[in-house]
């Protein structure tokens, strides 16, 4: 091993070099050809055509005219610099088509180059780093260029080098790819295995006792001693809380808070202490939830989780910003938010919700929806059962993700490794 010379790349193998990026690869400066296909530019799918692009993340596809005069020519193996190449690296196209002229198609000289080594080398995270050195973009505000791409010396690998390194890569990330794929459907299967144990508790399906008819078609039975009631004569108010900005929020506040946002990233079922603080002085409308409280969400971005609520469980007095609804009522805290929670609670919530990018609940809806309410003791024997069973749940689903860390992890120093030389193959 030798000294590169380069930062980012530290030591590489006696028998590899480094030179200057004009050396391996030009720019392509083609206008587009008539008659082309529309490529697009994704991290996720690399270059691919639009269309199949749009069916993939099911969007609509929209016809637009193509000027031919503005989008560029774009050749299988060409790499392309595109908008986000400062955040995931340089996109590797296997198809020809056009392109939006804001992007730089690079064309590989195959004589030094084998496409494939070079494809995992620009999206090594140190390679990325180097990339992002070029450019303050928040400062210039200007996409990558050529000149960018130019200015990060690469390293000159014997071409059957190459080749054996993408084939290692292919197989070995492969591998690593199928197992977190395996690990996110675990999750998925288990977060579905869990709104079916929380179904079953808060319907009574799960018991073995004496059923009536509930009077709801929808509904069906339930058990003998439950009753029905719409969420607004279950709570004794539904009240909305004020406007704390993330301005607003200080590490040494003096008052507890939960902003709307925190309910869906930061919190579960239900929560004693507030992650967030504010000073009460710089809230001029105070709106104050309290123990037993049910905190429901008034906006989100997806209709299937609009309206979701978490159970405050600790004995502060804490401010809820904006579009949160506080619910007061006298029943058992975990249980309620067990139940509107629940699949069929959410279902009611999402009714009639178009897919917009931003979808808002009403306290009048919230109210509306119909939940199963078993007397106290009950609620209180389910919400326990529920605390553990979920707990169970919850803790398979965190080595599952933590599983995914430690490969993603794995998969950027592997990588890192191999294209720089360090760990030979």
């Amino acid at each position: 091993m030798k000294q590169s010379g380069i930062d980012w790349i530290g030591e590489i193998p006696d028998d590899w070099k480094i030179v200057q990026p004009k050396a391996l690869f030009s720019q392509r400066k083609e206008r587009a050809h008539v008659g082309d296909e529309q490529l697009t530019a994704s991290q996720k799918h690399g270059i691919i055509n639009q269309k199949k692009f749009m069916e993939i993340e099911q969007q609509r596809v929209v016809v637009v005219e193509k000027d031919f005069n503005i989008l560029k020519h774009v050749e299988p193996g060409d790499f392309v610099i595109s908008m986000r190449s400062f955040q995931g690296g340089l996109e590797y196209s296997q198809e020809r088509g056009c392109i939006s002229s804001a992007y730089v198609m690079l064309i590989p000289n195959l004589n030094f180059v084998y496409p494939e080594y070079y494809k995992w080398l620009f999206k090594s995270y140190a390679y990325i780093k180097a990339l992002q050195s070029t450019s303050d973009l928040i400062r210039d505000g200007q996409a990558l260029r050529y000149s960018n791409f130019a200015k990060i010396p690469l390293p000159l690998v014997p071409r059957l080098t190459q080749q054996r390194i993408a084939e290692y890569l292919d197989s070995k990330c492969a591998q690593i790819d199928s197992i977190i794929e395996e690990s996110k459907k675990s999750i998925e299967e288990y977060k579905a295995w869990k709104q079916s144990v929380i179904f079953e508790a808060v319907t009574g399906k799960n018991l073995n006792c004496k059923k009536k008819d509930s009077g709801i078609e929808w509904i069906g039975e339930i058990p003998e001693g439950w009753g029905v009631k719409r969420f607004k004569f279950v709570a004794t108010s539904l009240e909305k809380g004020a406007g704390i900005t993330k301005e607003e929020v200080f590490e040494d506040g003096d008052t507890p808070c939960v902003r709307y946002g925190e309910i869906y990233s930061k919190y579960n079922q239900s929560f004693s202490n507030c992650i967030s603080k504010t000073f009460n002085s710089k809230i001029p409308v105070q709106k104050y939830f309290t123990n037993g409280d049910i905190l429901f969400v008034g906006t989100g971005e997806l209709v299937e989780e609009i309206g979701k609520c978490i159970a405050y469980l600790g004995n502060e007095n804490c401010l809820a910003g904006g579009d949160i609804i506080i619910a007061k009522h006298k029943q058992n805290p975990s249980f309620l938010s067990y139940a509107m929670n629940s699949s069929y609670a959410q279902n009611q919530k999402s009714r009639n919700k178009a897919k917009l990018k931003v979808v808002h609940i009403s306290a009048t809806e919230i109210g509306d929806v119909q939940i199963f309410l078993p007397p106290l003791p009950e609620q209180e024997s389910i919400a326990k059962m529920l605390d553990s069973k979920c707990a169970q749940i919850d803790s398979l689903i965190a080595e599952k993700e933590l599983l995914i860390t430690d490969l993603t992890e794995y998969k950027k120093s592997l990588i890192f490794e191999v294209v720089t030389g360090k760990r030979s193959v």
